[in-house]
């Protein structure tokens, strides 16, 4: 089966979307950005790549019937079977680097608190696992660094009480561990890891027995399909490093106007604020770019930034757009600087200021700038679409919807649940049209 890909590199994230030969959306994969670019594009491609089996998974059993009304039901438990296998793998790469890492350094009495710190916690990781990923379990995230790290230190602290082992110690051989692991990919197959899976989610479904041949069949005739990867666009923030030919390189301009009129052929005028910059992009009817601006070298006002607030606060970057929105009046922030915005934010909580109020004033004051970037592109023209990773931050749409009628009257305004995927729509778009012409 042809598939066109589009993988956007961002430096927060990285972003892959697959295309089917009629343009369709076979599916998204999304990573967390590292050191090594060429991994998080290449793990980005695999998570796209997979999702694309769900999709195709879903046609099967719609097609054949065999699960009847449990297809939801038994795709999102093989969902979550799947990302709990891929858990699993991943751990026990982590805990056989964590422990060729231990020796650095030590003295004998050291190495074997640490050793035995270590046997522990990751039998206790192991043993918690598959309660992370049942139906509706809350997780911060989804990405295995901040999902193992969490978990890591948690049970970290509680067994080094018994071990004698010191703690900071165990945290550094985390930290240099984690680095490779997440620097180099899986030695075992996403179909592999997906045949596992399969078989737990036969296992956690009793709805499902007596039937169970009627739904492997289909299903494992879209693992036997071959995903064939027709041509590949790469963009983003790290598109230079991206071990591609420079006819495969897109900017990251004419890719989000582009997916942004893929998303909504109406728009106008984009807005991305992603973890770097901020793009205001003018396009006309048919998604090519006219005019654009971009901010300075500056973070300031970007998802940086807002990681950077999140950071000082001591709660998770999800957690500012709730916040905010529980604000009960308007704090106005003096700075936008991101080495500055940390004390302020100190200063104003010190003076008595509502964190949930001061919270809201750092969203407007994100948008405020971005309405600058907006008004020397050209304005907001009718149709407006914002796009990237703060389009999901609800607190900041909500700065944008009343700076936009404050300023340009009543636009329509595009939000995309699916907009931090823009970038890579745009650019498995041109990974499509490069084939057709």
């Amino acid at each position: 089966m042809r598939c066109f890909v589009g993988i956007d590199l961002g430096s927060t994230t990285s972003k892959a979307v697959v295309l089917d030969g009629d343009c369709a959306v076979l599916g998204r994969g999304i990573t967390n950005s590292r050191s090594n670019y060429a991994t998080a594009a290449e793990v980005a491609k695999k998570e796209a790549l997979v999702n694309a089996r769900f999709t195709l998974f879903r046609r099967a059993l719609e097609a054949s019937g065999a699960v009847g009304d449990h297809l939801d039901e038994f795709l999102g438990q093989l969902e979550h079977d799947f990302r709990l296998e891929q858990f699993l793998d991943d751990l026990e790469d982590l805990e056989q680097t964590c422990m060729r890492n231990a020796g650095a350094r030590r003295t004998p009495a050291e190495l074997e608190a640490i050793n035995a710190t270590l046997v522990e916690v990751f039998q206790r990781l192991r043993a918690e696992a598959p309660g992370l990923f049942v139906p509706g379990a809350a997780r911060k995230s989804d990405f295995f660094r901040d999902l193992a790290g969490s978990r890591y230190i948690a049970q970290a602290q509680d067994v080094v009480r018994q071990s004698g082992a010191a703690f900071d110690a165990v945290l550094t051989v985390y930290d240099r561990s984690i680095i490779e692991v997440e620097n180099r990919l899986s030695s075992q197959s996403d179909r592999v890891k997906l045949v596992r899976a399969l078989d737990r989610t036969f296992a956690a479904l009793p709805a499902l027995r007596g039937i169970e041949e009627e739904v492997r069949r289909p299903v494992e005739n879209v693992l036997g399909t071959e995903l064939e990867e027709t041509y590949v666009v790469g963009t983003g923030y790290g598109r230079a490093t991206l071990p591609f030919p420079k006819e495969h390189i897109r900017s990251e301009i004419l890719c989000h106007g582009l997916g942004a009129h893929i998303m909504h052929p109406g728009t106008a005028t984009v807005l991305d604020i992603g973890g770097q910059d901020t793009k205001a992009i003018q396009v006309d009817r048919n998604g090519i770019v006219e005019n654009f601006q971009m901010n300075d070298r500056c973070a300031a006002g970007c998802g940086r930034y807002l990681g950077y607030i999140a950071d000082e606060m001591n709660v998770g970057l999800h957690e500012l757009g709730p916040m905010a929105m529980q604000s009960t009046r308007r704090v106005r922030i003096n700075s936008t600087c991101t080495v500055f915005a940390g004390a302020e934010l100190r200063d104003r909580l010190s003076l008595g200021e509502n964190r949930e109020d001061i919270l809201a004033g750092l969203h407007r004051a994100i948008i405020l700038r971005a309405m600058s970037i907006l008004s020397r592109s050209g304005g907001v023209k009718s149709e407006f679409t914002f796009t990237g990773g703060v389009a999901k931050n609800e607190a900041a749409v909500k700065a944008l919807r009343q700076l936009v009628q404050e300023n340009y009257g009543a636009v329509t305004i595009n939000i995309n649940p699916d907009s931090i995927f823009t970038g890579a729509l745009g650019a498995a778009t041109f990974a499509r049209r490069a084939v057709e012409h």
